[in-house]
């Protein structure tokens, strides 16, 4: 529901939204499939286990607190998003965010994001299975809500000609176009394809094979579901004068168009996606500390998440910040894919860590922050924008690590003997 109207906002055309989505999402599921399934279901690992034996321990720690920072901050998100369907029967007592607002907004909001995200936290305390559960059950009837309202949406337009409804403001070329979505889809799920971060779930898949079932979620979730909630911006913007670049926020969009089902389902929505993220968030500060227990870990997410679900920043600014997360974590994906497929063509050590008994692999940190650095330069210097990132800093990664492997190797073998750190 935060997606599909924040293409409109930019000035996305019907051209580019359905073909670029289509195939963004098409490049990520391919990536899903000869990629991240293929190291999976060879490895049989999860990320941590498998960077742990490349990396070592300390620098897998600080991968940690990256990890947890920006899953934190990603959560906080989604309960963003929930708040502004828990917020509609206040009405005016709450003032809701537009999409340029990035503080918060009032007391009431306020009371609201951390009420729904230390419910969510608690929930997460106690172990998602619950929530799972719902989300699975709800997750065709979300997508139902999501098809409904796009229909209402053409209904009451009066046309189902998207080209005639989605279309930049005039005198305006939009600030996203065609590569701009295609990147955006593929790598707004960067850390989890490309950064390899689903290779803990992919270790029990079968086959490679098995990764093909991303398209459900891509092209449901991801394309049918985007260009619905995109209608429901340009109903607002064509029949109630709506300011296409302040937005409506998803809550009162959606109370409009189907009522209370439509607020459950964006608390649903929001709810199933922030759970399992405060969680993980936990075991990555968990990762950090090992004597400390998945339940501190996890409540120290869950007010990191919570504390950040106030400002509006994280959910109105969701594609510069979902380029941003993708574009520190993802890289150091190429580090593994660099040591399953190239590494014995190449002449380099697999498992380079586990079998010099190092716990910092200092190769890998030049390989992954230089790109990152740069990177986060470009965006915030030359205004390129995050989601374009992540692809040239994962092909720098993986270059620079084999080029600091490479150079490591020629060192006198005294200077190369196993380190008891």
């Amino acid at each position: 529901f935060m997606l599909g109207p924040l293409f409109v906002a930019w000035g996305a055309s019907a051209t580019d939204l359905v073909f670029g989505l289509l195939l963004g999402n098409l490049l990520a599921v391919l990536t899903w499939r000869f990629v991240t399934a293929e190291i999976a279901t060879h490895e049989r690992l999860t990320l941590y286990f498998k960077l742990e034996k490349i990396c070592g321990r300390h620098l897998v720690t600080l991968y940690n607190f990256f990890n947890g920072v920006l899953f934190c901050f990603l959560a906080g998100a989604m309960v963003t998003v929930s708040a502004t369907a828990v917020g509609v029967p206040f009405g005016e007592r709450i003032t809701m965010p537009a999409f340029t607002d990035t503080m918060p907004t009032g007391i009431v909001w306020c009371v609201t994001c951390l009420a729904i995200g230390a419910a969510m936290t608690f929930v997460a305390v106690r172990g998602y299975g619950f929530i799972a559960r719902v989300g699975h059950i709800s997750a065709p009837w979300m997508f139902l809500v999501f098809v409904a309202c796009g229909i209402l949406m053409l209904g009451r337009l009066g046309t189902a000609n998207l080209w005639e409804l989605i279309r930049p403001p005039e005198n305006s070329a939009g600030r996203i176009g065609f590569w701009g979505i295609v990147c955006f889809a593929w790598f707004c799920n960067a850390a989890m394809h490309l950064g390899m971060s689903d290779l803990s779930i992919f270790r029990y898949a079968r086959k490679a094979r098995y990764g093909w079932a991303s398209a459900a979620g891509m092209y449901l979730g991801h394309y049918v579901a985007w260009i619905c909630a995109a209608l429901l911006l340009v109903y607002w913007v064509r029949a109630r004068g709506a300011d296409p670049a302040k937005g409506v926020p998803p809550g009162p969009m959606v109370w409009d168009a189907v009522g209370w089902a439509g607020l459950i389902c964006v608390l649903v929505a929001g709810w199933t996606t922030a759970n399992p993220t405060i969680y993980r968030a936990g075991l990555a500060f968990q990762g950090m500390f090992p004597s400390m227990s998945r339940t501190v870990g996890t409540i120290i997410a869950g007010v990191v998440c919570t504390v950040a679900s106030v400002f509006p920043a994280f959910a109105m600014k969701l594609l510069d910040f979902v380029g941003i997360y993708g574009t520190i974590l993802a890289p150091i994906g190429a580090v593994i894919f660099v040591d399953h497929f190239l590494s014995a063509k190449l002449g380099l050590t697999r498992d380079y860590a586990e079998k010099t008994r190092t716990s910092f692999n200092v190769a890998v940190l030049l390989a992954w922050v230089i790109p990152v650095a740069i990177g986060l330069w470009f965006y915030k210097a030359k205004g390129v924008d995050s989601f374009f990132l992540p692809l040239p800093c994962w092909l720098a990664c993986g270059g620079l690590y084999i080029v600091f492997s490479r150079l490591r190797n020629r060192q006198p073998a005294a200077a190369a003997s196993p380190s008891p750190v």
